[in-house]
């Protein structure tokens, strides 16, 4: 990925709300994604470093798709370390690898604050790349602005 690395975050999956089908039994193979797809809130806590750094969280309002793919929908709040908050607003893709409760993330994030500190965030445009380990619970995130 080009342009400067601003974040690296590692988050915890803290809960899922599921639609009619759960994740767990998709992932599986108990049941399959319906043709009209599954919708899953996954809510998520961890810590950022880098440029931005400070406590995050949120939720990724998923949608998985009959074809494998992963619509994302993700908002989130970023609580600076210096006491400043941070809004980040992403969609992406997600696909899981074949065979594993592995799944690769392309996210385009938009950062929004008013703190005067934080001001080049609003102005930037946002790459995230990472993975999430659906089986750990596990998600790590490099953020790059362009």
């Amino acid at each position: 990925m080009t342009g400067e690395k601003i974040y690296e975050y590692d988050l915890d999956i803290t809960g899922v709300t599921d639609y009619g089908v759960s994740m767990e039994s998709i992932l599986a193979g108990k049941e399959k994604v319906p043709p009209q797809g599954a919708r899953f809130d996954v809510a998520f806590a961890g810590n950022a470093t880098g440029r931005i750094s400070g406590g995050v969280r949120g939720v990724d309002y998923l949608r998985m798709r009959a074809d494998g793919r992963i619509d994302l929908d993700i908002r989130a709040t970023i609580d600076t370390a210096d006491g400043h908050r941070i809004g980040l607003c992403a969609d992406g893709v997600s696909v899981l690898r074949p065979g594993e409760p592995v799944a690769e993330l392309c996210e385009n994030v938009t950062l929004t604050t008013a703190a005067a500190g934080y001001a080049w965030v609003n102005t930037h445009q946002i790459w995230g790349v990472g993975s999430v380990n659906l089986a750990t619970g596990k998600i790590h995130i490099d953020g790059y602005m362009q």
